[in-house]
């Protein structure tokens, strides 16, 4: 497989005026749903600002490395962060909760990864009252108040989306151009949910790029499944004129067995030639339902193409063991990490801006390299 790295950048760096922190009366931490964690010694100068960092939950090892990178900054920067989240991805009133009831605190600060990005506007506008800023990573928030979120720190997700499109093409583009109306392939794509906007971005960016892809080869796709995805996608036709069908499956709560269940119903059909799991939940949720299935594989004359996002063991090893072909992963430790940084430079008084972070390719041929390694959390 060649070897593809790919820099994926923001569109675009807002700027913003800043605001004056600090002086604030520490609060103790607050148990979460999932976990609390505090930074423990500081390496730095102890500049007395408490953070609060919201997390989507601690249910994949994707979030426990974000709050290494927390840690981390803490310890360097002398500052505190308390860092919790729900216990799923999908208890999204829960978050807004968490949310509401940190602003009540007044901290210095606030970290946030919006499980919904439309479900905390009413919450960053009222942050924005508090006078509290509040930096946002791993997705942004569209439409948020203006003023309210001072940078944000993640990936371009639709460029990372496309990535995965990208490498999984060639792979099996001999089915793609030999395919017919009457004889068509289907791509599968199981997505967390269709709330979150950097996972809408991804799962969004998989398909127009998959759309291009096979248009550019001569052939018509249709898309079928969840209807957000359905009604975003530009340049699809009807089912019965298509030669390829994307399929994308939404699981009805961000969990393994429920990701499973909808690759299961991908994987089963016989059209069915290559899947995608956009984030580490869905990924391997598609290596679960192989195991049932055993139909994953790495020559698309053998079986279904496997390409996943993130990392973690299961994908790792599913790589290695010739059942995906590749995936794509993010740095979630360095988020965490600048996420801290950016909060403290806003206390300072210092300028911030959005904060691009890269995305990686990786297979058999590259894991072990310097630039994917770190990112290759378990």
């Amino acid at each position: 497989m060649k070897k593809k790295i790919v820099a994926v950048l923001l569109s675009a760096a807002m700027v913003f005026s800043l605001a004056a922190c600090g002086g604030k009366e520490e609060k103790p931490a607050e148990s979460g749903a999932a976990e609390s964690t505090e930074s423990a010694e500081k390496g730095g100068e102890d500049k007395g600002y408490t953070f609060e960092v919201i997390v989507k939950s601690f249910q994949s090892t994707y979030w426990q490395a974000a709050v290494q990178g927390i840690e981390k900054a803490c310890g360097e920067l002398g500052v505190t962060a308390n860092s919790n989240g729900p216990a799923n991805e999908s208890d999204i009133a829960d978050q807004v909760q968490m949310l509401d009831d940190v602003i009540e605190k007044k901290p210095d600060g606030i970290g946030l990864a919006a499980c919904d990005t439309n479900s905390v506007k009413k919450s960053l506008q009222a942050a924005l009252d508090a006078g509290i800023p509040v930096v946002c990573f791993d997705t942004g928030v569209d439409d948020a108040p203006e003023g309210a979120i001072y940078a944000t720190v993640a990936t371009d997700n639709e460029a990372a989306g496309a990535v995965a499109a990208e490498n999984m093409f060639p792979v099996i583009e001999e089915q793609i151009k030999a395919a017919t109306t009457d004889k068509k392939v289907r791509i599968g794509e199981v997505n967390q949910d269709a709330t979150a906007q950097n996972i809408q971005q991804r799962g969004q960016g998989f398909i127009n790029k998959m759309v291009e892809l096979c248009t550019e080869a001569g052939k018509k796709v249709a898309v079928v499944g969840n209807e957000f995805y359905v009604n975003a996608t530009e340049g699809k036709v009807a089912e019965a004129e298509a030669e390829v069908i994307i399929e994308v499956g939404v699981p009805a709560q961000t969990t393994v067995d429920l990701a499973s269940t909808e690759a299961q119903k991908i994987m089963s059909k016989e059209d069915t030639i290559a899947i995608f799991g956009s984030n580490q939940t869905t990924a391997e949720g598609v290596i679960t339902a192989n195991q049932t299935l055993n139909k994953l594989n790495t020559d698309p004359a053998k079986g279904i193409i496997g390409v996943g996002f993130d990392a973690g063991t299961p994908q790792k090893e599913a790589i290695t063991n010739g059942q995906f072909i590749g995936s794509v992963t993010q740095s979630p430790l360095m988020m965490g990490y600048e996420t801290i940084y950016t909060l403290t430079d806003i206390c300072d008084g210092k300028e911030v801006s959005d904060i691009p972070m890269d995305g990686y390719w990786y297979n058999t041929e590259n894991m072990e390299d310097a630039e994917i390694a770190p990112n290759l959390y378990d």
